[in-house]
């Protein structure tokens, strides 16, 4: 289910499917790294502004499922104009700074980014640009991300598959708003 707060700035509403928190796991893999399963934990959030917030952090988990060390971490701002066209800067904790822009899919909750430009420091490893796609699919945000650099050309290096985190705001918010008519015993409620 997808809401859309009532103190979201209009411009954002396509965006909205982003909100929240949202945890899981996925697959690392790219030349020159350690192959391995990560999770991780992604919060879009808003104060009122034409921007949503992003966080980002990843760990390596081992074979059952534990976490072992920190992976990745990223934060950044999310733009979206009249025309669905997306932007996006990002700060990376391995000295990466970048600017993406793309688009949101027509009629679905899909948005397909590109580097425009990437800043480095001098502590940071090689990195050229990337590609990543974002997509809301039966409730759960899935992403894959297309890196390269100057000897490993574009080619995929992490995806996940992350579920909505719920919170105790989020149920006290669906019970004040279910209706006032239901039954008292919560049978009746299933038949």
């Amino acid at each position: 289910m997808i809401e859309i707060p009532s103190d979201l700035h209009k411009d954002l509403v396509p965006l909205a499917f982003l909100l929240g928190t949202w945890a899981g796991a996925g697959v690392h893999d790219f030349p020159g790294a350690e192959k391995c399963n990560f999770g991780q934990e992604v919060t879009f959030s808003h104060d009122g502004r034409d921007f949503l917030e992003y966080r980002s952090h990843t760990w390596v988990l081992d074979n059952d499922g534990n976490k072992v060390r920190p992976l990745e971490s990223e934060s950044g701002f999310w733009r979206i104009d009249g025309s669905r066209k997306v932007e996006v800067t990002m700060t990376r904790d391995d000295g990466v700074i970048e600017i993406w822009y793309g688009e949101m899919a027509d009629k679905k909750p899909q948005i397909d980014l590109f580097t425009d430009a990437v800043a480095r420091t001098a502590a940071s490893r090689p990195y050229t640009g990337g590609k990543r796609l974002y997509g809301y699919v039966k409730s759960d945000l899935m992403w894959v991300g297309e890196k390269q650099t100057p000897e490993v050309e574009l080619r995929p290096y992490m995806s996940a598959h992350l579920k909505k985190v719920v919170t105790p705001e989020d149920v006290e918010r669906w019970a004040k708003a279910l209706p006032d008519d239901m039954p008292d015993d919560g049978i009746a409620f299933f038949k």
